[in-house]
């Protein structure tokens, strides 16, 4: 894939290499597109990273070659909600890996995109952004190269919605509880001293008949977070039962990646994905007598 900028009056004078970081290119990018034949130009013709650019000149970069994955391609069906040059935005249901968790496993979202690529004959390995869990339902940001996916990883911003069990009060809150891995356990996490830092806020949106209906944001990104978090305030979400939750209503943990803020990589606009609350969660709200949630 090729990327072409065109050098406006602020980077007059500028070294290619400044330009390049300026618009978004890391320097470990850099350095390997600079020594592939062609990998840098400037008005077509092949260019030195310290060379100093004038106005108005046409800067091409070359990205290298996609890297050979060990994720084989399965027929696993993708609902892809948005897609560009640059990225994608996948609903995964409940029930699936995002990625293989050991070798041999299958029937995940990487295997379906690299099946999904090859059909098209643009292959290219799976670099998911953001992660959720097998039973946590909902959206998954994908970038499709390596010029994209530091970018995308800085620029994004995710909403989920969760029922949790007992009623917690009306208003808007945080959970400011470090997390670390459980002892004896290579799956749990546990709040407490010597954990990592980890903010969740969250909006209590309504409660009923023991439940309540919550919008959550992890401002930080650790595993377990939401979950672990509301547990360790006595409210853990329903059908959590890793972390207390009963599966009485339902089968796995309710809680569902409903939105997503990110900027493209060369776009100028926010772009905002949704989805709509799987059958099961719904099936949850009307069981508590809790309202459907705008995912706004």
């Amino acid at each position: 894939m090729r990327l072409t900028f065109q050098v406006d009056g602020d980077a007059q004078g500028r070294r290619l290499s400044d330009f390049l970081r300026r618009r978004g290119l890391t320097a470990g990018l850099i350095k390997t597109v600079k020594y592939l034949p062609g990998g840098l130009r400037v008005d077509g013709l092949p260019a030195r990273t310290d060379l100093r650019l004038a106005a108005g000149q046409t800067v091409e970069v070359e990205l290298p070659p996609q890297p050979e994955t060990a994720v084989p391609p399965q027929p696993v069906p993708l609902e892809i909600l948005y897609e560009d040059d640059f990225s994608a935005v996948i609903d995964k249901p409940a029930g699936i890996l995002v990625h293989p968790s050991a070798p041999g496993c299958g029937g995940t979202l990487a295997n379906g995109w690299r099946f999904l690529m090859e059909a098209r004959g643009t292959p290219c390995p799976f670099r998911p952004v953001n992660r959720i869990d097998r039973n946590t339902s909902g959206l998954v940001l994908a970038a499709k190269n390596s010029f994209a996916a530091p970018l995308l990883a800085r620029g994004f911003r995710k909403t989920y919605w969760a029922v949790a069990e007992g009623e917690l009060p009306p208003g808007d809150g945080a959970i400011d509880l470090p997390i670390q891995r459980a002892e004896g356990s290579i799956i749990c996490r546990r709040t407490g001293g010597g954990g990592k830092p980890s903010r969740t806020e969250y909006t209590v949106l309504a409660a009923a008949r023991g439940h309540t209906l919550l919008r959550a944001v992890p401002v930080t990104g650790r595993t377990h977070q939401i979950r672990v978090h509301f547990s360790a305030l006595g409210h853990p979400l329903a059908g959590d039962d890793l972390y207390g939750g009963s599966r009485g209503l339902i089968a796995r943990q309710a809680l569902h990646a409903g939105r997503i803020v990110f900027t493209p990589p060369l776009a100028e606009g926010e772009v905002t994905v949704t989805s709509p609350l799987p059958p099961d969660l719904v099936l949850l709200l009307e069981k508590t007598g809790l309202p459907q949630p705008a995912l706004i």
